[in-house]
């Protein structure tokens, strides 16, 4: 990036913030593993860069959708998108400042400095007022501190775009650097909040395209995946190494597109899987790929245009399928309105068919590695023909998105706040028809806190935790949701872990394993919970999560 470059305009308008929103989106890509890797904890699932990479992927697409001149328009355009997309808290706080951005511009067909600077201070009084229990030392710190700061320098030189994107710059590293102070866990884990490192890698793009700087975007090659193999088979899956088949056709490219953006396609596509094909030529292609990250894969497609024959297919399971009887199709949903209706989110084959069971009556895919937006959360609700719809997000960093699309909906839409499958699992088990909607919340919520869990998955990088020396690979017990065993067996962790939430007060223990864990290890362990807690029930039952080998439940 080129140095001490000045901002010499004195307004921006639509078109000029539609590109630095495209510098801003595309100096997180860049950095979107890195903001992944301030992960609090060193498990396989950190997506803080990835749900705000995915969220502003989805404004760019609205805001690329047609030309807006005025500022106020742009904005607006950038909101709708962001909304829609907004995945996790992290893309549900980005898409909050986007919207009270939006609102302080509307009307406007440019902003100075003092405009520009007033609608980042709406932007972090929209994104508190969106958060219940707002905690300082995050992205809403950053954003804020940066807004009050903004705020002072316009007042001070109201026509200077340069002054005033130096104070961002500035005071947003400053502040960013501090969060660890104000956040004991983030000073713990050695790192700074990951929501506020990518809120500055946006600000930072931002500043770059109104100077005119141009942005090194190329990752470098020891982070490419291995190359594409384009005489295999698609469904040659004897030997998988990535879970997921993704196959989508791009309509309405971009028409200024060359064939180097189709390269830079390719290269981004065989970073992240292999199996890698694209048919046609410009403006009509067709793009296959297998991977473990789908989302990054449609999101590197949104580039160029928007997206339609949308294939997603777990390789793995179809396997298996081809190797299972054909199960009898399932009875056509009832078209007559109900009382009641529910919504999960769920990851995991066996999670999904539970939940099938206790008549949950749609199930929203995602979980640890990919959280659903909330555009996936307010169709899925809004296609449950019910009076009052219940949703489980099963995921602490699912529940505010939820929150946002119960919001949007026509429905009456109850959130019980479940941070994992098994809280959704007892919620969805403690439902009364014949109770009103109030007395079922009650008792639902009830039934989810009642649930301690533990899981078990590895560490991703080496990281200390109280007095845990853990190193990368290491097998790492969390109990409810924090890190407290670490050793090199599964096994040994999870009777740990067990041994540490498991009270004389408790009756039933569920052990749920996940899609690398053996069915007859996962026996031999729930025997041998059998022997250790006598006075509990044991039931164990196939999650079919993944990276998590197992879920412990205990009641």
């Amino acid at each position: 990036m080129e140095e001490n470059s000045l901002i010499e305009i004195k307004a921006i308008d639509g078109l000029m913030l539609r590109e630095m929103v495209l510098a801003g989106t595309a100096l997180l890509e860049k950095n979107r593993e890195k903001v992944d890797a301030l992960n609090v904890f060193p498990v396989p699932d950190g997506d803080t860069g990835t749900n705000m990479s995915l969220t502003m992927a989805s404004a760019v697409k609205e805001i690329n959708a047609q030309e807006y001149p005025s500022i106020g328009k742009a904005a607006a355009a950038l909101a709708k998108g962001a909304l829609r997309g907004a995945r996790g808290n992290s893309g549900v706080i980005t898409s909050q400042l986007y919207r009270g951005f939006s609102r302080a511009l509307e009307g406007l067909d440019v902003a100075s400095p003092v405009e520009f600077a007033a609608a980042l201070k709406r932007g972090a009084d929209t994104a508190y007022k969106a958060v219940m229990r707002p905690k300082e030392g995050t992205i809403l710190t950053v954003a804020r501190v940066i807004a009050e700061e903004a705020v002072k320098q316009a007042e001070s030189a109201p026509d200077d775009f340069d002054a005033l994107f130096n104070t961002i710059l500035s005071v947003g590293k400053d502040i960013l650097a501090q969060t660890p102070e104000m956040l004991p866990i983030l000073k713990q884990a050695g790192v700074v909040d990951a929501g506020g490192q990518g809120l500055m890698h946006i600000y930072t793009g931002y500043a770059a395209c109104l100077r005119g700087e141009k942005l090194d975007l190329e990752k470098s090659d020891d982070q490419e995946g291995t190359q594409a193999q384009d005489e295999a088979e698609e469904d040659d899956t004897e030997d998988l190494r990535f879970t997921y088949s993704v196959r989508y056709r791009l309509v309405n490219v971009n028409k200024k597109a060359v064939q180097s953006d189709v390269d830079l396609l390719k290269r981004q596509l065989n970073r992240i899987g292999d199996y890698l094909k694209i048919k046609g030529t410009l403006p009509d292609l067709t793009v296959s790929v297998h991977t473990n990250d789908p989302g990054k894969a449609l999101q590197c497609g949104q580039i160029l245009g928007d997206l339609t024959d949308l294939e997603l297919v777990n390789l793995a399971e179809a396997r298996k399928a081809k190797e299972a009887a054909v199960a009898p199709a399932e009875p056509a949903p009832s078209t007559e309105r109900k009382a009641y209706g529910m919504v999960t989110v769920s990851m995991g084959k066996g999670f999904s068919n539970i939940f099938r069971d206790l008549t949950v009556d749609a199930i929203v895919e995602g979980g640890q590695t990919m959280n659903p937006s909330i555009e996936d959360l307010q169709k899925a609700i809004e296609g449950v023909n019910a009076d009052t719809v219940f949703v489980f997000p099963n995921n602490g960093n699912v529940v505010l998105a939820a929150q946002q699309a119960a919001e949007l909906c026509e429905n009456r839409v109850i959130v019980i706040p479940t941070k994992n499958v098994a809280m959704g699992i007892a919620a969805a088990v403690a439902f009364q028809p014949d109770s009103t909607p109030e007395e079922n919340e009650a008792h639902m919520t009830q039934a989810a806190e009642m649930v301690r869990t533990g899981t078990i998955t590895y560490a991703v990088r080496d990281s200390e935790y109280e007095d845990l020396h853990i190193k990368q690979g290491d097998v790492i017990g969390l109990s409810n949701g924090k890190v407290s065993e670490s050793g090199s067996s599964i096994h040994d962790v999870a009777v740990s872990l067990a041994k540490h939430i498991v009270t004389d007060d408790d009756s039933l223990i569920t052990l749920y394993y996940g899609e690398d864990t053996k069915e007859e290890e996962a026996r031999q362990l729930a025997d041998e919970f059998e022997e250790l807690f006598p006075d509990c029930d044991i039931e164990l039952q196939s999650g079919g999560q993944p990276l998590y080998y197992y879920l412990i439940a205990v009641e």
